[in-house]
């Protein structure tokens, strides 16, 4: 199974933006000298309270200089606000430099005023998503191409540089609504699921309606889903169940309330629930998260809790959020990273 870092390039309260920085390149360079599979780099505009982490590409190139083995992710370009011809171009630069190192990871965003403080309409976001991605899929693949779409048109395009991984590095989308399941099964492309916004246990029949489009699609294998997930791992179940328990709420909290506005946008769509999901984050008590959204305890007892998950849904890796919520401070994170890749991860390898 592979085992990532999902980071957020937290700015903790009080802290300053170099500070933020400071601290997050040394999670990074921590988890590149404990062997950790993968970097997974969010995308957050406009929150200083949470994140100095707007320009991933920016940040996976700066990560790219300074590791070797370790792969870079990106969870997720947010393809609706992104200028695909820019992107591909970006892209295939980062992979050059991190010699193939890179997973072009993919979503939406669930965050509407991030749409509106860029003049972006989110009732157009899948629309942009799939002509967004379709493009950047011709840049990588064709010597040249023309498009002529809804939102782009381009004419002759020649792509420099192409990547180093071909056709191009690995797609792995977010889905967060039923029916992208089944249609990133199709297209065939891994999947992220989370457990922010809802819990472990409804993911499996969401995973199986994947698996067996991809199946039908004619795809070889069952297709790659990677989960999301607040980690925390201590030397005591005490230190683990309390030391994240203000950050993590305050996540919920703040997250349920943003969707939870976002389901009385006119471009909601009913079958993301909106409403329900964002009452349910911001009511949901401590005990269910530990059940249901989040992986917590001693090594041992993560170890555990995470083959039930893998069998449950069929993983093919985490991607483990280290400090949900911004509030954990950086020794304990870093602590927290160390126990992970020296006594969770070698259960699994």
């Amino acid at each position: 199974m592979e085992f990532g870092m999902f980071h957020e390039f937290q700015r903790l309260p009080g802290a300053t933006d170099a500070s933020a920085f400071a601290d997050s390149f040394a999670q990074v360079d921590e988890a590149e000298r404990l062997g950790l599979d993968a970097m997974w780099l969010a995308e957050l505009h406009f929150n200083p309270e949470r994140s100095v982490l707007a320009s991933p590409l920016i940040l996976a190139a700066a990560i790219a200089a300074r590791t070797k083995n370790m792969k870079i992710g990106t969870a997720v370009t947010v393809l609706p606000l992104c200028h695909p011809l820019r992107l591909a171009e970006e892209i295939a630069t980062i992979d050059h430099l991190a010699n193939g190192r890179l997973i072009f990871g993919a979503g939406r965003s669930g965050f509407a005023h991030t749409y509106k403080t860029y003049g972006v309409d989110y009732g157009e976001s899948r629309e942009r998503f799939a002509e967004t991605l379709a493009i950047v899929k011709r840049a990588f693949t064709e010597e040249r191409f023309s498009h002529n779409g809804k939102y782009f048109t381009y004419d002759n395009v020649r792509l420099s540089p192409r990547p180093v991984q071909r056709p191009w590095p690995e797609i792995r989308v977010a889905a967060a609504s039923p029916d992208t399941y089944e249609e990133m099964g199709t297209m065939g492309h891994a999947i992220f699921v989370a457990a922010r916004t809802g819990n472990l246990s409804e993911l499996g029949p969401l995973v199986k309606t994947y698996q067996a489009a991809w199946k039908a699609a004619g795809h070889p294998g069952r297709g790659g889903v990677f989960l999301r997930v607040p980690v925390y791992v201590a030397n005591t179940e005490e230190a683990a169940r309390e030391e994240p328990r203000e950050s993590i709420l305050h996540l919920l909290r703040t997250i349920g309330s943003r969707l939870a506005e976002s389901a009385k946008l006119e471009s909601a769509r009913a079958i993301e629930k909106r409403g329900e999901r964002g009452a349910k984050m911001v009511s949901i008590e401590y005990d269910e998260v530990l059940r249901e959204r989040m992986i917590v305890g001693t090594p041992p007892q993560v170890v555990d809790r995470l083959k039930q998950v893998q069998e449950e849904l069929g993983l093919d890796g985490i991607l483990a959020e280290l400090n949900p919520g911004s509030l954990i401070p950086h020794p304990q994170v870093l602590r927290a990273l160390r126990l992970l890749c020296e006594q969770v991860i070698p259960a699994f390898k």
